[in-house]
C-alpha cells in the first residue's frame, strides 16, 4: 500500500524580506519558520529546504542502511548518520555528503563499505536526488 505524507508552506512577502513556515501535515510533527536569510546565509532558529531535505535523507538513508546490515546477518546495535546538503545561491543544491558512524558487531570492513555504498545508492531520497552528487564517508565505531 502507497503512503502519500504532506508538507504544507505559508510564506508571506517577497523573497528575501519575506518569511513563511513549513508544517509536517501528515504527521504533525512541527512547524518550522524559513527564511531566504536561513536558506543564503544561515540563521539561527530557522530552517530551509536544504536542512529538510538533509533530514530525510538521513533519515531514509538509516533505514536503507540498517536493512543491507540487517539482512547479510550484523543487524547494527547503531547508526549515526548526518547528511550534509550544500546550496550554492543561484545555482542550487550543489551535493550532498553522508556521513555515518556505526556499531554493528562481527561485520569486517570491506563488506561493511561495500553495504554502506548499496544503500546509497538503492536508498529511495538517493533515488529521488538522480543528478546531484552524493558522498558517503562510512567508519565504523
Amino acid at each position: 500500500m502507497a503512503l502519500t505524507s504532506e508538507a504544507t508552506t505559508l510564506w508571506f512577502g517577497d523573497l528575501k524580506s519575506g518569511s513563511g513556515t513549513t508544517s509536517l501535515d501528515s504527521s504533525d510533527a512541527g512547524e518550522f519558520p524559513v527564511t531566504w536569510q536561513a536558506r543564503s546565509e544561515g540563521a539561527p532558529g530557522r530552517t530551509n529546504p536544504e536542512e529538510l531535505l538533509g533530514a530525510a535523507h538521513s533519515a531514509c538513508y538509516s533505514m536503507a542502511f540498517s536493512k543491507a546490515l540487517g539482512e547479510a546477518g550484523h543487524a547494527p546495535e547503531s547508526l549515526q548518520v548526518t547528511a550534509a546538503v550544500t546550496f550554492q545561491p543561484g545555482e542550487g543544491i550543489t551535493g550532498v555528503h553522508l556521513l555515518v558512524s556505526a556499531k554493528a558487531p562481527g561485520l569486517d570492513p570491506v563488506e561493511f563499505q561495500r553495504l554502506a555504498e548499496d544503500a546509497k545508492a538503492n536508498c529511495p531520497v538517493s533515488k529521488a536526488l538522480t543528478g546531484t552528487t552524493i558522498t558517503l564517508e562510512a567508519s565504523l565505531a
